[in-house]
């Protein structure tokens, strides 16, 4: 990444520091200007709620939402799994799919039970994620990217977060869980969106 006094300040709208850091990892490995921080104040302020029934809307009415709280650019992701058997479940409830305060294991819990008995198509599936950037109101661009898997009998893997243990990566025989992060953020639904965002902004 360059030198501050040449980047360019990018807030995420959110406290999740863990998410910040994928972001940021994302950012330095494409050798990216973009100087990536938590937008200042976050907890304070009012929570945005995400009710939109698209990835698209939730992502770009958040953005537009947290980027009237500063005057520097502002983005926010909103990224589910979609499972076409479970007609599009999880999908923009996915981080809500099992009830507010769910923990990762009781989510795929959940999603391994509704897919019981599945067998072959019936368990693909896809990441997205869509990234809206904002600035004093205005939205500035919107990226979609997703990545198709399907899901394991079982989680396996130890590491990423939420639903990766049990999305199965055909390419490579693994889940998300079993990669290793450079590995994974290559592929990833995130990873892509961002490298495009990062164009758009970069251009």
């Amino acid at each position: 990444m360059t030198s501050v006094g040449t980047a360019k300040k990018l807030y995420l709208s959110s406290g999740n520091p863990g998410k910040l850091r994928e972001f940021r990892a994302l950012a330095a490995a494409a050798h990216s200007n973009l100087e990536l921080a938590l937008l200042p104040q976050f907890a304070a302020l009012p929570e945005f709620p995400e009710a939109a029934p698209t990835f698209a809307e939730n992502a770009a009415g958040k953005a537009l939402y947290y980027s009237r709280a500063c005057t520097d650019l502002v983005f926010s992701d909103d990224s589910g799994l979609v499972v076409p058997a479970l007609g599009g479940e999880p999908g923009v409830h996915s981080a809500r799919y099992a009830g507010l305060g769910a923990s990762n294991d009781q989510k795929i819990s959940k999603l391994l039970a509704a897919l019981r008995g599945r067998k072959g198509a019936e368990r693909s599936a896809y990441f997205v994620c869509v990234i809206a950037v904002a600035q004093m109101g205005r939205v500035i661009d919107v990226v979609s990217e997703k990545v198709d898997g399907e899901i394991a009998e079982a989680p396996r893997g130890s590491g990423g977060f939420g639903y990766d243990p049990v999305f199965y990566f055909p390419a490579l025989g693994k889940t998300f869980a079993e990669l290793p992060a450079p590995e994974k953020n290559a592929r990833s639904h995130r990873g892509k969106a961002f490298r495009r965002l990062m164009e758009v902004l970069e251009s």
